[in-house]
């Protein structure tokens, strides 16, 4: 488009409209406009970002535009001679702007442009009155809003003042301008840093909004409020109405502008150059990047992220018949793709690789090499970042390679209403779902120890397990700010069609089982409650079935006997019930704890047997500590713990001397960078895995975390 464009105004000459308010110059300054058949109007979009499930509430409502309409003007020149105007229309239409006489154009209003830039660079270089350029700009959807209370008035203003305003002789000097008949001399404006309702600038634009809806930024189209807006905010809505006033004028039809609106648009031009100018540069630049990143991003729906996970481990204590762990390192990363195909859905692919060791009996896992006889890898010494089941797929017992890549979560969220999302994916956890309360839950910035991070019910049949056991479909309904209730059914075993052959007695070669609708399942719901700001409360509850004698948290070592002394191959029922609570005691200090408790009973009837377990934990975390995003969290807590057993089942083995056991856990991370943060910690068990008879146990870690 031709910024020095040429301008016609509703087919009457420039010099007739102005030639009873404005001063030309020594020189006359004319443009035409070419033909705006072809004129689109703009529309502004907001990109829609998915972060998790877990956040779908807040980040999957409706995004819709906004767009600007012309509105017919309010008033014609009944001055004006029609075929003197397209006579002078005609002259103005073969006439080209000089760009060496911009200095003594008054004014000049182009076609319609979709940028601030393509307006001001038409707009005369120098003016006797300027004035700063105040605080960002910000964006023309929060320009002020003012309800046309007196418009009556305003347009009185405006049609009071239209010769030019009286010369200043400092610019640095200006002070706010207040509502008078005439301008005079201003000996202050270093202090001009807000557009007042009660300014003459003010008022005036407000009557051309009123009278050309320029403001495309609002739906109704009105300019609303009576609040003060930045010299910026300001400078936008002024753009706007110069984009309308010349669409509307020179589109051939018989609206047009008045003499004194134009008036009153060549004093705001000069009185709002400066910020006229910055905008349109600002915006040229925007539209810059804009257009580098379209040429060079990953994909026009998809969104790449990622986590590297290094980690150094070290551990003393363990059972009689374990070792101290040697010092080792560790990695975790994952890479995530997010895709939206509508704005408002969202898919989410993770794939991960890992070097953490373990097996189905444990494996040479920290917790077994502490711990023998760990099987599924199971106990109290676990970390937040390792996977559950590390080294192995618990739905086939296949190996799964060190740093293999494999897909971790496949999971598709849309909403069916305006309050309701549903969610669908063949690799899903319940934390994919359910918010996590407690502010400990982050596997690479937070908590180290899995003891700390959710509450157990969340973690039950595998809720949690790292690794995307489960394909679960559900819904999320928010039915109010305060109140939201989400549901889920997993089944960790859809992708089977049939059992294999036992390994075990009991056990199959799939031993969770096979098909959507057989085999191991969980029904899963969390209503999250926010009586205050600084409260938040989750009820949970999980009712599961699984083909064989566990619990699927992997929080302690009994969670793979969860029926004590009843054989694996035992079929069980489970019914968990949680409560979480993050009480926000000041912006930086946040106090949370959890308690759980969960119903294990034989499913078959074939043998009396049940267990009752209980866990709880209560921590401090604090934001900000020492130094603006660092972070620390002391925790204290009772590991998940058979507290009953009835029938067939018994509370110990043999040789077990039963004893309530404890976590206490502290953690300090550094936030060296936007994407880089290294977190040190400990966590120390006193009578781990209920049996005094183990060493007391500490675990060390040095946690770094890459983010990009």
């Amino acid at each position: 488009m031709n910024k020095n464009s040429l301008i016609r105004v509703c087919e009457v000459g420039l010099l007739g409209l102005l030639a009873g308010s404005i001063h030309l110059g020594a020189k006359p300054a004319v443009a035409g406009v070419t033909d705006v058949s072809a004129k689109k109007q703009t529309e502004s979009k907001t990109d829609h970002e998915a972060h998790g499930l877990a956040e779908t509430v807040d980040n999957t409502s409706n995004l819709g535009s906004t767009q600007a309409e012309p509105i017919g003007l309010s008033e014609q020149n009944p001055n004006l001679d029609l075929s003197t105007a397209q006579a002078d229309a005609s002259l103005l239409r073969s006439t080209l702007l000089n760009p060496d006489e911009l200095e003594v154009a008054p004014i000049t209003i182009t076609e319609e442009v979709q940028s601030p830039s393509s307006v001001t660079s038409t707009l005369p270089k120098s003016s006797p009155r300027q004035a700063e350029p105040s605080k960002s700009a910000k964006s023309l959807a929060q320009l002020s809003n003012a309800q046309p209370t007196n418009a009556a008035a305003t347009k009185e203003l405006a049609q009071s003042n239209p010769e030019p305003m009286e010369q200043v002789t400092q610019v640095s000097q200006l002070s706010d301008l207040q509502v008078t008949d005439s301008m005079g001399q201003v000996t202050n404006v270093s202090q001009l840093s807000d557009v007042r309702p009660t300014d003459w600038a003010y008022e005036a634009l407000r009557s051309l909004v009123e009278r050309y809806g320029c403001i495309a930024g609002y739906p109704d189209g009105t300019f609303r409020g009576n609040r003060a807006m930045t010299r910026y905010e300001f400078a936008a809505g002024l753009n706007a109405c110069l984009q309308q006033i010349e669409k509307l004028t020179s589109g051939g039809g018989s609206e047009f502008a008045t003499k004194q609106d134009l008036a009153t648009l060549q004093r705001l031009v000069d009185e709002f150059r400066p910020e006229l100018t910055t905008l349109g540069s600002r915006i040229d630049q925007l539209e810059g990047r804009v257009a580098f990143l379209e040429d060079h991003q990953f994909s026009t729906t998809t969104k790449l992220s990622g986590q590297a996970i290094i980690s150094a481990i070290g551990a003393s204590g363990g059972a009689p018949d374990g070792e101290d762990g040697n010092i080792i390192l560790t990695n975790r990363v994952r890479l995530n793709l997010v895709t939206s195909f509508t704005g408002k859905d969202t898919l989410i692919t993770g794939l991960q690789a890992y070097n953490f060791g373990g097996g189905v009996f444990g494996g040479n896992s920290l917790q077994n090499t502490l711990f023998p006889g760990s099987t599924l890898t199971s106990g109290m010494s676990k970390l937040s970042f390792e996977p559950q089941f590390p080294g192995f797929d618990p739905k086939d017992l296949s190996m799964v390679g060190t740093n293999s890549v494999n897909l971790y979560k496949l999971l598709y969220i849309f909403p069916l209403a305006n309050k309701f999302t549903v969610f669908a994916g063949t690799a899903a956890e319940v934390s994919d779902a359910f918010p996590a309360i407690t502010p400990f839950a982050d596997e690479g910035q937070e908590a180290i120890s899995r003891f700390a991070g959710y509450n157990p019910v969340a973690r039950v049949s595998g809720g949690t397990s790292g690794t995307g056991l489960a394909s679960a479909a559900g819904f999320i309904w928010s039915i109010s700010d305060k109140i939201d209730l989400r549901a889920l059914y997993g089944s960790v075993n859809a992708n089977l069609p049939g059992e294999a052959s036992d390994v075990l007695p009991g056990v199959s070669g799939t031993p969770l089982g096979a098909g959507v609708f057989s085999g191991s399942s969980v029904v899963a719901m969390q209503l999250t409650v926010k009586p205050t700001n600084a409260i938040d409360i989750g009820l949970n509850y999980a009712h599961s079935y699984h083909e064989i004698n566990i619990l699927g948290t992997g929080l302690a070592q009994s969670d793979a006997n969860a029926l004590g002394g009843v054989a694996l191959g035992t079929p069980v029922n489970l019914n968990s019930f949680g409560a979480t609570l993050t009480w926000r005691l000041t912006p930086k200090v946040a106090l949370s704890t959890y308690g759980a408790y969960i119903f294990a009973n034989d499913s078959t009837g074939d043998v009396d047997a049940s267990s009752n377990f209980s866990s709880w934990m209560v921590g401090l975390h604090f934001k900000d500590l020492l130094k603006e995003g660092n972070a620390a969290g002391l925790i204290f807590g009772q590991p998940l713990y058979r507290v009953d057993a009835g029938g067939s089942a018994v509370l110990a083995a043999a040789g077990v001397n039963r004893a309530t056991p404890y976590h206490l856990e502290a953690y300090y991370r550094f936030q060296v960078s936007k994407n880089i943060s290294i977190t040190p910690g400990a966590f120390v068990l006193f009578n781990p895995e209920g049996n005094s008879n183990n060493d007391t146990t500490g675990v060390g870690v040095i946690r770094t975390t890459f983010t990009f």
